[in-house]
């Protein structure tokens, strides 16, 4: 059952890692926000493995916010947002994809060697789910400062989230307070976000922030 319990832990940690790599990939408006719905699928279902495996049946109510709040509503508002500010479906990179995909894989190895050799006795489903949890907040950093949308990177954002929920569940879980305190700040804010887009949509005519920085007189 351990070796099981491990394999299995490791496919759907590294399952996110890879869903994280596609998110980065993506180019379309559409295409991103689906991505990042599968991403909160995989983390709910390795979220309720964890609760499994740990016997900890309070991470179940975790998987349950994830896979509710961020594979479902989160994804539909996004949507919603898109339409009603009428966003260009396209999305703009800073480097362009490639580049943005290569210094991802570097993430991706530093964080493993840096995570694994941080962390040399502890059990080694939590070494490996450490590792690629951090994996996930870097690769949700790179999105955010690749991205020009402001979508793109409120997806990026929460991304990161997801890594940190991870880490956190990955290490022998962390009190239930702290989870729904957590995935409550991230509505919140996500319900700011969204009020601020409107606005800036109706002020500026565009989210794109290269944009806004040439109508503040900044060019890149």
């Amino acid at each position: 059952m351990n070796g099981l319990a491990f394999d299995i832990g490791h496919l759907l940690a590294g399952g996110l890692v890879l869903v994280s790599f596609l998110m980065l990939y993506q180019d379309r408006m559409y295409a991103l926000i689906n991505v990042f719905a599968l991403h909160a699928v995989l983390l709910a279902f390795s979220v309720a493995w964890q609760a499994y495996i740990q016997d900890a049946p309070h991470l179940y109510i975790t998987a349950f916010i994830a896979l509710v709040f961020k594979a479902t509503i989160i994804p539909a508002a996004l949507r919603r947002i898109v339409e009603r500010l009428n966003i260009h479906r396209e999305i703009e990179t800073v480097g362009g994809i490639g580049l943005t995909m290569l210094a991802g894989i570097g993430l991706v190895a530093l964080s493993t060697v840096v995570m694994l050799r941080v962390t040399p006795t502890a059990d080694p489903l939590a070494r490996e789910d450490l590792a690629f949890a951090l994996s996930i907040v870097l690769l949700g950093l790179l999105m955010m400062v690749s991205r020009r949308n402001a979508v793109g990177q409120v997806i990026g954002f929460m991304s990161l989230e997801n890594g940190l929920v991870l880490a956190a569940t990955g290490a022998k879980g962390m009190p239930l307070v702290v989870e729904i305190s957590v995935a409550f700040s991230v509505l919140i804010a996500f319900i700011i976000i969204g009020i601020f887009l409107f606005r800036i949509r109706e002020r500026f005519d565009s989210v794109d922030v290269h944009a806004l920085d040439r109508f503040r007189g900044e060019r890149r």
